[in-house]
């Protein structure tokens, strides 16, 4: 468990310089293929993306998802969706602003909105009371952007909330701001709101955050199975409807598919990571990125990953060095799930295969420098799962718990391999660990598969798409409403 202190200080002193050396390699690649990738792009397979969205289990935009197709969505030349969402007020109302999922998403979708030249508002309704150094940077991050960052309360809040086109609520949780900070003024606003949901947990449904859902707009979630899931749930336990629920499926950032299609940038990001790790070249990584906690199953991967050195040891299989990394972990906090996981790895005596990363904003290093990423996320999975994606941009098979959205991505048996949840999973990701381990050609292959599954469906513009069409929905009713 020493290694993680060396891993901090080798990152301190050599990430500036690696980050320094790959602009300048960023800078002198781009310069010289931007234009021939992009007029590549234009020729790739004309076949229809996957680009319907589901408003109540019926199908929405049937003539539309047949207007654009992927060689249209690559096109340098095609115009860009959201284009209609110039000089729009859009207030974004976020619970909370951290490295987490939700709030980070919401900031894509505001860049997004900024490059079309919309007027974006941003509140945070929780902030710490002591300054956070995550907070500053991501709101900084934002101001650089042109997104103004308002507080939650205040007369300025409610007038721009009255005033915006639209207004977009994000998680859950973020529905406490509409009664505390709009009081009276909540009726006058709902008509305009897109509520965008991610949370997969049943604590999330509490009438205090909810109330308002059935007048709203619509609500968005990133998947078929939460979408299902909200609309049973609400019914069943808080006895209110759903809006008419948009499913739209995320994409990945073009930033993010530069990397993953650079293989030098690759190369030189995977042996930084190996090194920094005491990891070699030639060794197996499989690893989780997800925010350490109960729900994201790292304690029952571990379990999986010393029962498949068992059995490669009983077997006397003939496979290179496999690893275990976590990356998501919060040293600073050494929570009690976190002393919980190093106890596990100290007791099952596997110190040198296991390695603990603290959570960070930039996941690219450590997708190019792993062999299989495992998505297991427990109970009822992720609502989507974003680094499921993000992964199988960089070729890698995914290890995933047949739970969720991973179920929407992962395609078992051809870019992956699905397992149960709980307990019952804990020997099938086992085997299935050892499958992968074993198998060079049919990992190679199921990361393939994956990378064109990304290609397919899972880009920013396939994602800008389809939240166009939900913008454009939400926008003609609250006109509808206003008139």
């Amino acid at each position: 468990m020493g290694k993680q202190s060396a891993w901090v200080a080798i990152q301190k002193k050599r990430w500036p310089l690696l980050i320094l050396a790959l602009l300048s390699l960023f800078t002198a690649m781009l310069f010289f293929t931007r234009t021939s990738f992009d007029s590549c792009a234009t020729n790739s397979t004309s076949s229809t993306a996957s680009n319907s969205i589901v408003i109540n289990n019926n199908h929405f935009g049937e003539e539309e998802k047949d207007k654009f197709t992927n060689a249209q969505i690559h096109s340098k030349a095609a115009p860009n969706p959201l284009d209609f969402m110039k000089s729009k007020l859009v207030l974004l109302v976020s619970h909370e602003l951290s490295l987490s999922g939700g709030p980070l998403l919401l900031m894509e979708l505001a860049f997004l909105l900024r490059g079309v030249g919309a007027e974006v508002v941003w509140i945070t309704n929780q902030k710490p009371v002591e300054l956070d150094d995550a907070v500053y940077s991501l709101e900084h991050k934002m101001l650089d952007r042109g997104v103004k960052v308002l507080s939650a309360k205040g007369q300025k809040a409610i007038d721009t909330a009255l005033e915006a086109d639209l207004v977009i609520l994000n998680t859950a949780v973020a529905g406490k701001w509409l009664d505390a900070v709009l009081k009276e003024k909540v009726p006058h606003v709902l008509p305009k709101v897109l509520w965008w949901i991610h949370e997969m947990r049943g604590h999330y449904f509490k009438v205090e955050y909810v109330k308002h859902l059935p007048f709203v707009a619509g609500a968005m979630i990133d998947s078929h199975t939460t979408a299902e899931y909200w609309k049973n749930r609400t019914r069943e336990r808080l006895g209110i409807k759903m809006p008419e629920t948009y499913v739209v499926h995320l994409g990945n950032s073009k930033e993010l598919m530069e990397v993953a299609e650079n293989s030098i940038a690759k190369r030189i990001l995977r042996e930084h990571v190996r090194e920094s790790l005491g990891v070699r070249n030639e060794d197996l990584i499989f690893a989780i990125v997800n925010s350490v906690s109960r729900g994201k199953g790292q304690d029952l991967f571990l379990r999986s990953f010393h029962e498949s050195l068992q059995l490669i040891k009983e077997k006397k299989l003939q496979v290179p060095p496999i690893h275990a990394v976590i990356v998501g972990s919060d040293m600073n906090a050494q929570t009690k799930f976190e002393t919980e996981l190093r106890n596990l790895v100290i007791e099952k005596k596997i110190q040198d295969r296991v390695h603990f990363v603290n959570k960070t904003l930039t996941v690219a290093p450590y997708l190019a420098s792993i062999d299989v990423l495992v998505q297991n996320s427990q109970a009822r999975g992720e609502c989507f799962g974003r680094i499921t994606i993000e992964a199988m941009a960089f070729q890698l098979p995914v290890l995933g718990t047949a739970a969720g959205g991973t179920m929407e991505i992962v395609v078992n048996g051809t870019t992956g391999l699905l397992h149960p949840a709980a307990k019952e999973g804990v020997t099938p990701l086992a085997n299935n660990i050892v499958k992968l381990a074993t198998h060079v050609e049919r990992r190679l292959t199921m990361g393939k598969k994956g990378y064109e599954r990304v290609k397919e469906r899972f880009l920013e513009p396939h994602m800008s798409h389809r939240i166009a069409l939900v913008l454009k929905d939400v926008l003609q009713k609250a006109k509808s409403h206003a008139t």
